[in-house]
């Protein structure tokens, strides 16, 4: 489903207040980001057909050293923003065939990079960047079960630019 798809049954409201679940946030790549045609942000492909947990994590990078008296210090040195995407196989879907080609599947270096968004519904606000696409399980599981996918998608480049979500 393209982002655009998705984001016409929601207003985001950056005055939204209250509680938020996973459903929330979308999380959408870009399908197409070799230059080749230049992809529009309503025109991401939203990972979400069969996806059954989408984790986004940020990892902190820290530093520690010990001073004279003043003993043990922690001091932030960056962040790597990584999405696990869990789920079952669905053939057919644009994310996941894409994911899952063979060029993607066993690509290295600039040949797994992707343009994504992540952000909430509910307000708009969330991010983009790039991430490196790894594929740690194509299917998986056993006899007379859903074959099971595990996706990760992991910074590459610059920090993530703030973003907030504009029904074009």
């Amino acid at each position: 489903m393209k982002l655009s798809e998705l984001m016409k049954d929601y207003t985001p409201s950056e005055s939204y207040e209250g509680w938020v679940t996973n459903d929330d946030y979308v999380f959408a790549i870009d399908t197409a980001p070799d230059g080749s045609t230049a992809t529009k942000e309503g025109d991401y492909v939203v990972v979400e057909m069969g996806i059954a947990g989408l984790d986004a994590q940020l990892n902190p990078i820290t530093q520690d050293k010990t001073y004279i008296r003043a003993g043990q210090n922690t001091m932030k040195t960056g962040t790597q923003r990584a999405f696990s995407v869990t789920g079952d196989r669905y053939v057919g879907d644009e994310a996941q065939d894409y994911c899952l080609s063979h060029k993607t599947k066993y690509g290295t270096g600039n040949s797994v990079v992707t343009n994504y968004l992540y952000f909430n519904v509910l307000t708009g606000k969330g991010e983009k960047g790039q991430c490196s696409i790894i594929v740690n399980s194509d299917g998986s599981g056993n006899a007379g079960e859903s074959s099971s996918i595990d996706i990760e998608f992991k910074k590459m480049g610059a920090t993530p630019a703030e973003y907030t979500y504009v029904a074009a």
